[in-house]
Order: C-alpha cells, then sequence, then structure tokens
C-alpha cells in the first residue's frame, strides 16, 4: 500500500481562507495525499490569564490562537475545496466540539496531537465516530502509548495509525530516535508513520525503509511568516522535494519477489564468467584443467561447475572457444 503523505497546514493560514486555500494548492502540486489543518478552540485548550504574584496576566499563546482561527463554516468550504482539487481533507482535533464538526465534515482519519495522547477521554469520543484515528506520539513513553492503545480499542475501535514523533521544533536528526518506528510495529502490530519536525528528507527515507507508510510533515508558503510553527515548516518547493523522495524510498525498499530482477539478469548474463573451450578438442579426449576457460559472458556452466567437465571424454568435437555444458562430455 502506497504512503500516505499528510499536509500539516496546522494553522499557518492565519485565521484567512483564501491562504488555506493557497496551501492546499502547495499540497496538491507536491503530490500529497491529504490536507490536515488543526481546529483549535481556544477557550477548550489555554487558560485565558494565568494568575501570578497577586494580579491575572494574559496568556499570549490564548491571544494569537484567537487571531488566528478559521470559523466553523470556513472549514467546510476549506474541506470542499481539497475535494474539488482531488486531495483529502482532515484535521487535527482537541476537544469535543473540534470532533463533532470533523466528523460532520466525513473526514477520512481524525488526527490527535501528542499532547493529547494522555486524554483518554478525547481518544474514545475520537473512537465513536468510528473513522481512522492517527495518534501522535510525542513525549510519550512506551507505557502511555500502550495506554492509549488500550483504551481505544476496549472501544472495539482498531482502525489506529501510530506517529512516532519527537515534540522538538525543529528536530535536530541526532533527536529523531527513529529505531522507534520498529518497536511501535512489534509491539502494536499497528499500522505506523512518522511526524516529521526535522529540516531534512533524511528521516521520511529512512522511516520508508523501517516500514512507516504515514507521513506528516507541516506546510508553509513563508518560512518567515509571523506564527508558532512556519518557521519548523516547509515551503512548497521543499514539501515538493520531501514527498518526491519519500515515493523514490518506496520504489526503492518494494518487494519484487524474486531476489533477482530482470534488469538485473540483463546484467548477469554480460558480466557472470562460464567455462569455455580454451582449443579445440577432439570427441573422446578428456578434458584437463588447461583445456578450460573461465571467462565472461554466462554461458550453460558456472565456475563452480567446471567439475562437472574436468577429467571426463568429450562427447563430440568441441570448438575453441565453444561454451562447456553437461552434454559436451560422456556421461
Amino acid at each position: 500500500m502506497p504512503a500516505h503523505v499528510i499536509a500539516e497546514g496546522g494553522t499557518n493560514h492565519g485565521g484567512n481562507l483564501e491562504t488555506a486555500k493557497l496551501l492546499v494548492d502547495a499540497a496538491v502540486s507536491a503530490g500529497a495525499d491529504s490536507f490536515k489543518a488543526q481546529i483549535i478552540y481556544p477557550d477548550q485548550c489555554y487558560l485565558p490569564r494565568f494568575y501570578r504574584d497577586g494580579r491575572y496576566v494574559a496568556n499570549e499563546v490564548y491571544q494569537q490562537r484567537t487571531t488566528t482561527m478559521l470559523p466553523d463554516e470556513d472549514y467546510a468550504r476549506l474541506a470542499d475545496y481539497c475535494r474539488s482539487c482531488g486531495i483529502e481533507f482532515a484535521a487535527t482535533v482537541f476537544d469535543s466540539r473540534s470532533v463533532a464538526l470533523v466528523d460532520a465534515l466525513d473526514v477520512p482519519y481524525i488526527k490527535t496531537a501528542s499532547c493529547d495522547l494522555t486524554d483518554s477521554r478525547l481518544l474514545e469520543e475520537c473512537a465513536a465516530t468510528g473513522r481512522r484515528l492517527v495518534i501522535s506520539t510525542g513525549m510519550s513513553t512506551l507505557a502511555e502509548i500502550e495506554r492509549a492503545v488500550s483504551d481505544v480499542t476496549a472501544t472495539g475501535h482498531r482502525d489506529i495509525v501510530l506517529m512516532h514523533c519527537v515534540s522538538v521544533y525543529p528536530c535536530p536528526l541526532e533527536d529523531m530516535n527513529l529505531t522507534f518506528i520498529k518497536v511501535l510495529r512489534d509491539t502494536f502490530g499497528l499500522p505506523v508513520g512518522l511526524s516529521d519536525h526535522s529540516e531534512s528528507n533524511l528521516p521520511a527515507v529512512v522511516a520508508v525503509g523501517m516500514g512507516a507508510t504515514w507521513f506528516e510533515k507541516h506546510l508553509t508558503l513563508d518560512r518567515t511568516a509571523i506564527g508558532s510553527d512556519h518557521s519548523f515548516a516547509m515551503e512548497a518547493s521543499a514539501f515538493r522535494s520531501y514527498v518526491d523522495d519519500v515515493r523514490a524510498a518506496e520504489r526503492a525498499c518494494a518487494s519484487h519477489g524474486a531476489k533477482v530482477g530482470t534488469n538485473e539478469c540483463a546484467i548477469r548474463s554480460r558480466v557472470r564468467r562460464a567455462v569455455y573451450a580454451a582449443r579445440d578438442i577432439s570427441t573422446g579426449e578428456v578434458i584437463q584443467e588447461a583445456d578450460v576457460l573461465i571467462v565472461r559472458p554466462e554461458g550453460p556452466l558456472a565456475p563452480n561447475d567446471a567439475h562437472l567437465v574436468l577429467g571426463r571424454r568429450a562427447a563430440r568435437a568441441i570448438a575453441q572457444f565453444e561454451p562447456l555444458a553437461r552434454d559436451s562430455v560422456c556421461q
């Protein structure tokens, strides 16, 4: 099954529907499989003010999230726009309200962020929709991931994808811990992906070889834009390169059944050695070591088969440089 590449638009639209559509266009151009937003209602995620030193101080993150929200109706418009462009629309949810909204939008999957892996109630609400659940596992211990999966499967829901994630933005290559992809696969037997916050295509290429089948990468129109996710996201050209490398890695890792494929067979026929007559050999002559050549190209007898003719009498006249075969000698 081909890898599913998520273009993570997040809130990089800045609360503007037209900007969101431009992000969708970039995702489509790059060949992504789905475009994903983050539906964050600040009242459900943040304190509006902190109480410090006897007074309240405004929460700047709460204020910033408020200004970059899309109204619910714009998410519906964005989902329609995605469908018109031939790409799936999905979203990360953070509360009951966003779960209800994306369920109504008939998304192919619902995603939960790493910060919510320990919120079993939210995971169970997502599972109740019956939709595929993509769970990010950043900042989480294996025990916490086991609890999350157990809570979801206890509801009878098993359509789960686990995303290996390191919640560092951007994430240095030495912190990517890609071998944990195999831990997730071996422990849970579920599809596994990579939520990739690195600034390189290399982790995705490695992850394909380790069996990852889902990939998520943040997308922006301008890395210098103001906002929480722009600086470590990829602009359109870089994102296109990312998708291309994932697809190329898939092709490189694809199983062909037989070890030696058609193209390799053609090379082998030219460069493998075989057993040839070093001189004209008459019928009845005993073939000695000096009477044979082990040279290219490939022939009926491989070098390791030379013993089948050495020390035996020629069954017929053999011309110099003729390839030898089993029937060249008396059996």
